[in-house]
């Protein structure tokens, strides 16, 4: 999906995602000093702007204007600020002092593409500095609920971590992969809650020189 079609899918007057950030967001940056924070494909801001409640200083990077724009109302909506930029993650160039926690949550799409985009992550993070990332797991398309029914933009922790090695080849820097697997996430539907299969991943860059 190209960042017109997510324009349209953004253009509501309500959020297409509730303003509340993922499960997963809060328990895995607990004890984190709050820093420099970055979020990749931040959609309509969520993440970002929770992180900012919490005393991170953000930025949040989406393809689609209208999800920015839309973030940019969240935070205020909220009383905090962030910096956002219109941009796609797969190629889009980091700056130099970097952060020290990157997130990228449910950037579905196809591998190569997802490949990009984790090489901007790890460009981005500062010594030191904490990588997570959830995505839809493959095998959500046969044993979970919901998400995207492609293949094609589902994962798995071993081809993110695959991604993150190369990427590490690539810029010349070090991580250490504090969590890999799967993970489950209770939806909650009319007809009861359901169980979706989510990758996740955090790990930290090895501190020195940038």
């Amino acid at each position: 999906m190209d960042a017109a079609a997510w324009n349209s899918r953004y253009d509501t007057t309500e959020l297409i995602w509730k303003g509340e950030p993922n499960q997963f967001l809060p328990v895995e940056v607990n004890g984190l000093t709050p820093g420099r924070a970055l979020d990749l494909a931040c959609g309509e801001g969520r993440n970002a702007v929770w992180l900012a409640t919490q005393g991170w200083t953000v930025t949040g990077v989406d393809f689609s204007e209208v999800g920015v724009a839309k973030a940019t109302t969240l935070a205020a909506d909220n009383g905090v600020a962030g910096t956002w930029i219109c941009a796609d993650v797969t190629g889009w160039t980091p700056p130099s002092d970097g952060f020290d926690l990157v997130v990228m949550f449910y950037l579905q799409v196809p591998a190569h593409e997802l490949a990009m985009a984790l090489r901007t992550a790890v460009a981005a993070l500062a010594p030191d500095a904490t990588l997570l990332l959830v995505a839809h797991d493959l095998l959500n398309l046969s044993e979970g609920h919901g998400g995207p029914q492609d293949e094609s933009v589902l994962t798995t922790a071993d081809g993110v971590l695959d991604s993150l090695a190369a990427a590490e080849l690539s810029l010349g820097v070090e991580l250490i992969v504090e969590r890999s697997g799967r993970i489950d996430r209770v939806v909650s539907t009319p007809d009861g809650d359901r169980t979706a299969i989510d990758t996740i991943v955090r790990a930290r860059r090895v501190g020195g020189e940038s």
